[in-house]
């Protein structure tokens, strides 16, 4: 069975291209002058990934994406006319998977939604192989996606939790941005660093109060550590 995949957009070509591209891959797919259009559609009937603008009349894809993350998990890739680390960094914040820059070449748009899927198919696949993960005070239920420090759960979007769990699987090792990207969001290094770096610093600030350290291995990457009591 096709993937079904919504894109909103309120430039009608783009919507075109990218239409034609995807389908071209076999994915179904439909499109949406605006984000709220789409929002009102996926409430009917939900689909296995989301393309959203950032800049459309009504809702912005900001919005439009804090609404979807109350209601699901779906995979979110969003779209920005504008090279601006501070739209990269609140989608990403807002729970967004990925982003991706206008203008674009069409087929590179096409790889980056396959990394999403096999990333997903990946952790679908070893789901029979759920387990709970511990390191310093922090767990990880790797069934119910849950994470917790003692007795309170620690609120993550997909992609802190998915980077976390990887460092958990690997907490005997340092880790290299490279291996990150193909392991946590199926793509090479090429394409883009900061984004496992920001995700880094967002999970840094929100086990702050934890004993669990991420420390940078300078030009390679991360691994885990504990606090000392001077610390």
């Amino acid at each position: 069975m096709s993937k079904l995949i919504y894109i909103a957009d309120d430039e009608e070509n783009i919507r075109s291209v990218v239409k034609l591209f995807l389908k071209n891959e076999d994915y179904e797919v439909r499109d949406f002058e605006n984000g709220d259009l789409l929002f009102e559609e996926f409430k009917k009937e939900k689909c296995d990934l989301i393309i959203l603008d950032v800049m459309m009349p009504g809702s912005d894809g900001f919005e439009i994406c804090t609404k979807i993350r109350e209601i699901s998990t779906v995979p979110i890739l969003m779209l920005t006319a504008r090279d601006s680390d501070m739209d990269y960094i609140t989608g990403i914040t807002l729970g967004s998977d990925d982003y991706f820059t206008k203008p674009f070449r069409p087929m590179s748009l096409v790889v980056k939604v396959k990394a999403i899927f096999r990333r997903i198919e990946f952790e679908n696949t070893n789901r029979e192989n759920d387990k709970t993960l511990s390191f310093a005070d922090v767990s990880i239920n790797t069934s119910s996606k849950i994470v917790k420090y003692k007795d309170e759960i620690i609120d993550l979007t997909p992609n802190e939790y998915n980077l976390l769990t990887y460092l958990f699987e690997n907490k005997d090792k340092a880790v290299s941005r490279d291996e990150i990207l193909n392991n946590v969001w199926g793509y090479d290094a090429y394409v883009e660093t900061r984004v496992a770096d920001d995700t880094i610093k967002r999970l840094r600030k929100k086990i702050i109060d934890t004993n669990l350290l991420i420390e940078t291995v300078w030009g390679y990457g991360f691994r885990l550590g504990k606090k000392t009591n001077e610390e």
